[in-house]
């Protein structure tokens, strides 16, 4: 993979505009990367076609920015742990101590920021 190619999944990506999932899709992909929504009840997002889970992302992942509050991001974690992201992004309001601890047991690069603030920042 080319490291200068810059991809995301957002998990809790959403189609509702005022909802930080869409917002983070729209930033991203305004930013030049190339975004992969994540949310199993969409068929597309801001355009893009979404993704009912990670793992039918059909490309290597960089980065992974989640949007869903901690008791639906601790199941998930074996699926994001087998993605290989460089980096697992928590956005507030989705981080416990469990899903911390859980991350960083499964080798995880967890980062505990809003990732809206960091889109630019190469993976």
């Amino acid at each position: 993979m080319d490291q200068k190619e810059k991809t995301i999944a957002i998990i809790g990506a959403s189609n509702q505009r005022e909802k930080y999932g869409n917002i983070a899709v729209r930033t991203y992909k305004d930013a030049g990367w190339t975004v992969y929504p994540v949310n199993p009840k969409s068929e597309n997002i801001e355009g893009l076609p979404a993704y009912k889970q990670i793992e039918d992302v059909p490309a290597p992942i960089n980065r992974i920015s989640v949007y869903l509050p901690p008791k639906r991001v601790l199941p998930l974690l074996d699926s994001i742990a087998q993605a290989n992201p460089t980096e697992l992004w928590l956005n507030p309001g989705t981080e416990s101590p469990e899903v911390i601890q859980k991350a960083k047991e499964l080798g995880l690069n967890v980062i505990q920021a809003c990732s809206l603030l960091n889109n630019n920042r190469p993976p």
